[in-house]
């Protein structure tokens, strides 16, 4: 994917229908955890609470030109993505992961060619009893993510769009 800043896809494309996810009103922010400080491309959901059973399972299938979408609900009790899973994700080619919950092993996300962006980071790791959805509409940050979408993520912030804006 070619380089870009979310500021300029947004201005480019004015009008476009691109949605901003937005922080939220109790002060969470995404923060950037990955090797990888700009990604994008589409969207692969999956809904699910303190349990990365699906987060694993899709992380270890092809993932060029993807971006795995993570609904954890917001919890901060538990690391739904650690360095292994990234590792796998790292190897099947996938763009990044964007995480509504925490991750963990945050160093050793740092190093990987992999954009990781999350609410924050905790050393718990998350129950594994094959829990949860994939393929939904995520609703988060004041926006709908639906699985297929196109979303792009830097420093600046998350925008999700309908149709690819750099391809």
């Amino acid at each position: 994917m070619n380089a870009f800043v979310t500021c300029d896809l947004l201005d480019d494309n004015e009008g476009k229908g691109i949605q901003v996810v937005s922080p939220s009103l109790d002060g969470k922010f995404f923060r950037s955890f990955g090797g990888r400080k700009a990604f994008g491309g589409q969207a692969v959901t999956v809904k699910c609470f303190e349990d990365n059973s699906r987060v694993k399972e899709l992380l270890a299938t092809d993932g060029a030109g993807k971006v795995l979408v993570v609904d954890g609900g917001a919890s901060m009790r538990c690391a739904l993505l650690g360095d292994m899973i990234a590792e796998s994700a790292v190897k099947q080619g996938w763009a990044g992961v964007i995480v509504y919950g925490c991750v963990r092993d945050v160093d050793a996300l740092g190093e990987l060619d992999l954009g990781v962006q999350a609410l924050g980071c905790i050393p718990q790791k998350s129950t594994r009893k094959g829990a949860g959805e994939t393929g939904v509409t995520l609703h988060f940050g004041g926006v709908s993510i639906d699985n297929g979408a196109y979303v792009y993520a830097d420093n600046n912030g998350i925008l999700v769009s309908s149709t690819d804006l750099i391809g």
